[in-house]
């Protein structure tokens, strides 16, 4: 069984190099993380707050909850009268960072369930996962505040760090808009690099990830960190019949499709820890971003 198991990494792996024989040439680590069951996932979810404010607070004691220890869980404050940014710090064996993110905030129209309580509530089932193995990378994760209203929170976090700081940030990993459909992924912004090990992770764990690029229909809180070169992707669910739901009265809990939205969980927690394993072996040339 081990040698099966083996054997078929090698074939995974095999096939994405020759697919992309100028991007990273590393083995598929398979991973042991810890998931989250399906019923915590969806309560999780379903507790979806009307105001922003209490969108923010929830975030915060439900990271908690999942694990992250007082001394690195803190709020930003960003503007008076928003939500600050809520973030959680999860030390690795190196200060070299892999940020988590998702925004918090709603439109006043519908319930905001799609856009973007799906992504958000979905940092503190990663960070559970994650926490329950050894690290390589330090991981940041963030429950922006604003992107609504123009991606306030997170260009205020990154214009804030200094520039090593800003060199210690890896990647980007953004969730917006998850579970009206299997997972999507905003190709066309997204590094090449990150973009190769999501659709290798998709074929070692039969998850489903397809791309569908939403270059027309706004901007997502990846793209504030686009402009200083950080390697960024977004995962998403939105499909052409789908996008009439976000900022609409139909932007509700009746929009999700449970499977849907627990494989993307699962896709993506098993993304992180293979980032975690695999992304320092990335050559040079695959470590700019793409846009």
């Amino acid at each position: 069984m081990r040698f099966q198991r083996w054997l078929r990494t090698r074939i995974v792996f095999l096939v994405f190099a020759i697919a992309n024989a100028c991007g990273p040439a590393s083995a598929f680590a398979q991973s042991a993380i810890r998931l989250e069951p399906r019923p915590v996932i969806e309560k999780r979810l379903k507790s979806f707050a009307a105001d922003n404010d209490t969108r923010e607070e929830m975030i915060h004691r439900q990271l908690a909850q999942s694990g992250c220890v007082k001394g690195n869980l803190s709020e930003k404050l960003v503007r008076e009268d928003l939500p600050p940014n809520v973030i959680c710090i999860l030390p690795g064996e190196t200060p070299q960072i892999i940020l988590v993110g998702a925004h918090t905030d709603k439109v006043e129209t519908g319930d905001g369930v799609v856009d973007n309580w799906s992504g958000a509530s979905l940092l503190p089932s990663l960070l559970f996962s994650l926490n329950g193995q050894k690290r390589h990378y330090t991981f940041v994760f963030i429950g922006f505040t604003a992107e609504e209203k123009g991606m306030i929170g997170s260009v205020a976090y990154v214009e804030h760090l200094t520039p090593q700081q800003r060199a210690r940030i890896e990647a980007v990993v953004n969730m917006d808009s998850l579970g009206l459909a299997p997972t999507k992924v905003w190709a066309s912004h997204a590094d090449k690099g990150l973009l190769d090990a999501l659709f290798a992770v998709s074929a070692e764990t039969g998850l489903p990830v397809s791309i569908l690029n939403v270059d027309g229909l706004g901007s997502t809180d990846s793209e504030s960190f686009a402009r200083y070169h950080i390697r960024r992707i977004t995962l998403h669910s939105v499909t052409p019949q789908t996008m009439k739901i976000l900022h609409s009265s139909d932007d509700a809990l009746s929009a999700i499709k449970m499977d849907d939205y627990y494989d993307s969980y699962r896709l993506i927690a098993e993304y992180l820890a293979y980032l975690d394993s695999t992304l320092k072996q990335a050559p040079p040339a695959i470590t700019k971003a793409a846009n």
